[in-house]
């Protein structure tokens, strides 16, 4: 007996599924309820995969399912209001997603959840025009269009990797090893990919949704079948580190935002940093390891020019403490040089910097290449100069962008200092290491945001940069979380968020073969956002050569 067939046709029509997709899109009141319902429902769940305000840890279970709502509302809507739905979703995911943004500048949420809901406003469309060119396997070309948008959002002024749903798998080890040959792209795939075809199975309600998942079968089974195969290579993949060179350092997290108070702000940050290095000296670190701007009075500026008798009396402390050191001291501060206008006149840049400093004398310096947009750096003062304007009177710091993919030395290691939200891009880190870097040490000030969701997010986003190039890195912070994550994506050891005190701790230094992701890149990523929008093509064109031949 042949098994029952359920055709394209019948699995998209029916009295019942006509009558929900007429009823939906006729535009009545119950329809757009259960729509925007579905969207919250969305947008819930995708808040909660990752760290959250109800789990600092993250539920990442939730991210395999946190899409399907979205994924029924893009079939049941109607054209136009798919569009309003994609700045409703964008705007409410990102909200509940980084909701400690309000704590960070009081601008950031009239910035990034606008920003992601003009993203959404594109997106929704590109999703529900993927469902209706191909309405069988559209769920496929759908998983393809959610990646390249994330890869697409990563780039340029506005690159923000943060919510990246791949990063919701920090915790399960097997899985993101796959980044290491994908980037974390093919673990997003993974993560997204039951979301589609469940929203898919679903979008015309139960009475289809078993049938549908059994003409799926094949896409299923391969999904699973890949899925598999992804844990295989992850458990292949971990590295033995016995024999690595154990690097001992001393990450000193002093628990004070220097940016809040002026002098003497910086001054208690100088004092308890000091106090903390003196106590962990005792341990006989190889180094000794500050935050980002742990320092906030420019060390080179101050010992040169002397333009503040209050700073400079900072710095000639500083420079007196470092000089009765052993240890080499890294550090981060904000570094002012001189630098020419157009017309010739000198002026004072400052630089989001980190200094490598022995016997209080600066062996090297890294300044900062991907600058916080709105916050550090505003372009566009030209062409928009009203908006630099209230941006500077905003309290914000903006900096001069870096130029150099700096690697310091020291005890024998060679190291680069990824600073703030810069071990969230991949390519950032992949740089550091093509140019010698054996490890990678996060310079980070999350103290601001009182939030350990805040800076949990963060953290599972630099997992990922340890597991992709196969170092270690190092991540020290003025309030969380400073930690040591191995080659293999393990937080092998941490110290409490918010908290004051040193981390004395052993980095393998692992310098084994380069991985794909080293060597070649966001390659999946790049070649989704070329692949997705081909795949719209392929089927617009294909929708109009049938209509001709009709």
């Amino acid at each position: 007996m042949r098994p029952r067939q359920y055709p394209e046709a019948q699995l998209l029509s029916g009295p019942r599924a006509g009558l929900s997709r007429r009823a939906a899109r006729a535009g009545g009141t119950a329809g757009v309820v259960l729509e925007l319902a579905l969207l919250c429902l969305s947008a819930l769940l995708y808040a909660l995969c990752f760290p959250s305000f109800l789990s600092d840890w993250g539920w990442f279970p939730l991210a395999y399912i946190a899409l399907v709502p979205l994924f029924i509302v893009v079939h049941r809507s109607s054209w136009p209001r798919i569009f309003l739905y994609g700045l409703f979703f964008g705007f409410l995911s990102y909200g509940l997603y980084n909701f400690w943004l309000g704590k960070f500048h009081p601008l950031a949420l009239f910035i990034v959840p606008p920003i992601y809901a003009g993203y959404f406003l594109l997106l929704m469309p590109l999703l529900k025009a993927a469902d209706a060119l191909f309405p069988r396997y559209g769920f496929i070309l759908q998983t393809l269009l959610w990646v390249a948008y994330e890869y697409f959002k990563t780039l340029g002024f506005l690159g923000y990797p943060y919510g990246i749903i791949g990063y919701s798998q920090y915790l399960f080890l097997p899985l993101i090893r796959l980044a290491g040959l994908t980037g974390v792209w093919g673990v997003s795939l993974l993560v997204v990919f039951p979301s589609t075809l469940l929203g898919n199975a679903l979008k015309q309600g139960r009475r289809i949704f078993f049938p549908f998942l059994k003409q799926m079968a094949a896409p299923a089974l391969c999904y699973l079948l890949a899925f598999a195969s992804s844990l295989v290579y992850g458990a292949l993949a971990a590295e033995e580190l016995s024999g690595a060179r154990p690097w001992k350092v001393a990450l000193v997290q002093q628990n004070v935002d220097p940016w809040k108070g002026g002098a003497k702000a910086y001054e208690n940050s100088l004092n308890i940093s000091t106090r903390l290095s003196v106590q962990a000296s005792l341990q006989d670190p190889e180094i000794i390891i500050w935050s980002e701007t742990a320092f906030v009075p420019s060390v080179d500026w101050h010992t040169r020019y002397r333009t503040d008798r209050e700073l400079y009396t900072l710095v000639k402390r500083l420079r007196e403490f470092l000089s009765t050191r052993p240890e080499p001291y890294l550090i981060g501060n904000n570094d002012g040089q001189l630098a020419l206008t157009d017309r010739g006149e000198e002026v004072r840049i400052d630089y989001n910097a980190t200094l490598l400093l022995q016997r209080g004398r600066i062996l090297g310096t890294y300044r900062k290449l991907h600058l916080v947009p709105f916050t550090e750096n505003f372009p566009y003062q030209d062409v928009l100069p009203g908006i630099d304007r209230w941006l500077r009177h905003a309290d914000t710091h903006f900096w001069e962008k870096g130029r150099e993919y700096t690697v310091f030395e020291a005890g024998g290691v060679k190291f680069s200092t990824p600073i703030c939200f810069e071990d969230t891009f991949g390519y950032l880190c992949r740089g550091f290491i093509r140019h010698g870097a054996e490890v990678l040490v996060n310079m980070t000030n999350d103290s601001w945001s009182n939030s350990v969701a805040c800076a949990m997010q963060h953290l599972s986003a630099a997992v990922f940069r340890a597991v992709e190039n196969k170092r270690s890195l190092v991540r020290a912070t003025n309030g969380g979380i400073t930690c040591v994550i191995d080659p293999n994506g393990r937080i092998v050891s941490r110290l409490a968020p918010f908290s004051e005190g040193a981390l004395i701790a052993t980095v393998p230094v692992f310098t084994g073969t380069a991985t794909p992701y080293t060597r070649w890149g966001d390659w999946l990523g790049q070649g989704l956002l070329i692949l997705g929008p081909l795949g719209l093509l392929a089927g617009a064109a294909r929708s109009v050569l049938r209509r001709k031949e009709d």
